[in-house]
């Protein structure tokens, strides 16, 4: 080699290395620089979708990204779970999932389409609300253990909003717990079932807090116990199915954030901490209050445990009752 074509070679090397310099560097490009999506596995209007609206809207502060909600309803929030679950792992899909989602479908359909531990990103727990074990006043009865020993002289028929609910689960639960035989009358529509409990041709429902607190208020409905660990706010004054009698026994829906799996452990920190952050706003923690809901909080290794809770702890439920989906 001359030394003319040595030194116009070593001349050119600085160029020459540019390019393998630039692609780490567009690799590391800071996260968002684009909007994200937030899928929402139910229909627009429902509690989920208000919810995820209020979540999305926190997202976007601590991001600087407008957050946009996408709804994706379907077989229980599968189909939408299924969107994030095979979308890329780089903080631009989100999903807000349920204890459906990320529990009691893992039971309830032979195939979800995805695996709900395996192919998702834990970021953050987010809220929670119990069901409420509500009857008409013609029914009776003032209290579970009375309700209880009513099962045991006549048989209840109880409404829900459908196969594999938490209301359903409920019900379900109450049976296996309290050794009583009640029959299970699903509605396609929730408020339908409501309706006819307050007009006495079901025996009882197990239904969430803001569905039931307007005739509750109104006496034309009775609430004898919530399913959560403890009281909740929009109803003080109502004892916990534990407190009345039943050990064991806690059924509440679950709201959370996922991303799809493979999340940068720096995106799942920012999300995790603008969902925490939510949570301690004293301004959205009483509108989440208002949507019949309680906040949890905490971090990815939490709602990671939670999810393998929620997974083993209804699987034995739902065979015993051989529950099935619609």
């Amino acid at each position: 080699m001359t030394l003319i074509t040595r030194r116009a070679l070593l001349g050119a090397a600085p160029f020459l290395a540019v390019p393998a310099l630039a692609a780490p560097a567009l690799a590391q490009a800071p996260w968002p620089d684009r909007p994200i999506r937030l899928v929402v596995p139910f229909a627009a209007g429902t509690t989920t979708d208000i919810l995820g609206r209020i979540l999305a809207e926190a997202l976007a502060r601590e991001a600087g990204q407008p957050v946009v909600v996408d709804n994706r309803a379907g077989a229980g929030g599968n189909v939408g779970a299924q969107v994030v679950a095979r979308a890329p792992g780089d903080g631009y899909t989100l999903l807000l999932g349920t204890n459906g989602t990320h529990g009691i479908n893992a039971s309830l359909f032979a195939d979800q389409g995805f695996d709900p531990v395996k192919d998702f990103t834990p970021i953050a727990p987010f809220v929670t609300t119990p069901t409420v074990l509500g009857v008409p006043p013609s029914l009776g009865v003032s209290s579970v253990a009375e309700l209880v020993a009513l099962a045991k002289r006549r048989p209840l028929t109880f409404a829900s909003a459908g196969n594999g609910t938490t209301g359903h689960l409920s019900q379900a639960l109450l049976n296996l717990r309290a050794g009583i035989e009640t029959l299970h009358v699903p509605y396609r529509n929730a408020g339908q079932g409501v309706t006819d409990l307050i007009a006495g041709r079901v025996d009882g429902m197990f239904y969430h807090p803001l569905g039931l607190k307007p005739h509750l208020d109104a006496g034309t409905l009775k609430a004898l116990a919530v399913t959560s660990a403890k009281r909740v706010s929009m109803l003080p004054d109502t004892p916990t199915i534990q407190e009345a009698g039943l050990d064991d026994f806690v059924v509440e829906g679950l709201w959370n954030l996922y991303g799809p799996a493979g999340l940068p452990g720096p995106v799942v920190a920012r999300l995790n901490r603008a969902t925490n952050a939510l949570l301690a706003d004293p301004a959205a923690l009483a509108n989440l209050r208002a949507q019949g809901v309680e906040p949890t909080g905490g971090s990815p290794e939490a709602l990671a445990a939670v999810t393998r809770e929620q997974i083993a702890k209804w699987r034995p439920v739902i065979a015993a009752a051989n529950i099935r989906p619609d």
